[in-house]
């Protein structure tokens, strides 16, 4: 489950919001048993996360691993390993699990970042919110492997297999504004 969640950095937060149920992409990390995200302080759902009650959420994280291509139109599917968490989300309103919370946002995304980067002004800190997921309900579930073709189709002359999926970094691409003399960081060339 840990190796799941620490191979991405975007989850599907869900929520009912007025009776209806709501799903937002949102950044996250993992420390130790405990999911963070952030936001704006204004928005409804970090805003309920800070009732005493906190609020009661779904989250989920996918990886898409291949495309399994079936001779059968319909036993097609896709390789995947994912994770879903149940729980109440919390503010987090103490100050040194809030810093701990933002420099792991930054560095799973990127790692080593935090330390190349301002750190947030007070005025920033007042308008973002952190929210902390404890790891207590959590399931995962993984599909690998070949097609599921029935025994009668094996001799159709159809291609069958995998088409595996990966993520790739590009050449990172400095910002208009950028003085030319800063260089590219070598943690993001060893990406």
């Amino acid at each position: 489950m840990h190796a799941i969640l620490d191979a991405d950095y975007l989850c599907h937060l869900g929520f009912i919001r007025d009776g209806a149920p709501v799903v937002l992409p949102t950044l996250y990390a993992r420390v130790a048993e405990r999911l963070y995200m952030h936001g704006s302080a204004g928005s409804r759902p970090l805003r309920c996360a800070g009732e005493d009650t906190g609020i009661a959420v779904c989250l989920t994280v996918t990886h898409v691993d291949g495309l399994v291509l079936a001779r059968s139109a319909i036993h097609h599917a896709i390789n995947y390993r994912s994770v879903v968490v149940h729980g109440v989300a919390r503010q987090v309103t103490d100050p040194a699990e809030r810093s701990t919370a933002l420099n792991a946002l930054i560095n799973h995304i990127v790692p080593g970042r935090a330390a190349d980067s301002r750190p947030a002004n007070a005025k920033e800190l007042a308008a973002t919110a952190v929210v902390a997921l404890d790891l207590n309900e959590v399931s995962a579930k993984v599909r690998t492997g070949d097609p599921n073709d029935d025994p009668e189709d094996l001799a159709l002359p159809h291609w069958t297999g995998v088409l595996p999926v990966q993520r790739t970094y590009g050449t990172p691409v400095p910002a208009g504004d950028l003085d030319p003399s800063v260089t590219v960081p070598g943690y993001l060339t060893q990406r």
